[in-house]
């Protein structure tokens, strides 16, 4: 019986560092290895620019913004070399320089010398150009000298102006001279110094001596 009893408090004692063992087991986890990536949780990465900053900025296009980019593109696309040319010497936009037959015109004859009473490419005075621009682009027969076309349009303002006008000056006393009102105040003729050019009704020189315009379309 003695012998029984000493077995049980060996059997219960052993019981006891069994439990301890295993709750210490519990509270002391095994190291894991440092060789893997470390993660840390729960952290805000806040961005260093201004509130509400954001890289998809609107772009200010200098221009008519209510047509879409690809058909503004287009649109350009469309226009040929000399139009380009002649909207720079006009200062006007490409996509308004659009009478072909002007274009034509004024690229024949751009840069041909003056001459006192020609009417040929060797050479061109002032009413015989606005002659030959006047049929050859509006179909259109004026009178040959400067006076004559004075007299024979009808009398408009400055401020009525469109293509294909005549515009007068004395140069020389009274109506002696003439062009052709092209559009944005600018106007092509036959100038005793640089030949057929494109000039500003705003210049001083033709400011100053401007006489009236007329139309005879």
């Amino acid at each position: 019986m003695k012998n029984f009893i000493y077995f049980i408090c060996i059997a219960l004692l052993a019981s006891s560092c069994a439990s301890t063992k295993s709750s210490s087991a519990v509270r002391h986890p095994q190291k894991t290895s440092s060789s893997g990536p470390a993660f840390l949780e729960n952290i805000t990465i806040k961005p260093s620019g201004p509130p509400n900053s954001s890289v998809n900025r609107p772009v200010n296009i200098k221009g008519n913004t209510d047509i879409p980019g690809s058909a503004y593109s287009t649109e350009i696309e469309k226009c040929n070399a000399l139009q380009f040319k002649y909207a720079i010497l006009m200062e006007d936009e490409v996509e308004d320089v659009t009478n072909k037959k002007l274009i034509s015109f004024l690229e024949d004859w751009y840069g041909i010398p003056y001459r006192y009473g020609g009417g040929t490419k060797s050479g061109i005075d002032c009413s015989a150009f606005s002659c030959a621009m006047m049929d050859s682009v509006y179909n259109v027969n004026i009178p040959r000298t400067c006076r004559e076309q004075y007299v024979a349009g009808k009398k408009i303002r400055k401020d009525q102006l469109t293509q294909g006008d005549l515009v007068f000056f004395n140069t020389s006393g009274g109506v002696s001279h003439v062009g052709v009102y092209l559009g944005n105040n600018k106007f092509v003729h036959a100038s005793t110094s640089s030949g057929v050019m494109i000039s500003d009704l705003d210049d001083s020189y033709f400011k100053r001596r401007y006489v009236g315009s007329t139309r005879l379309r």
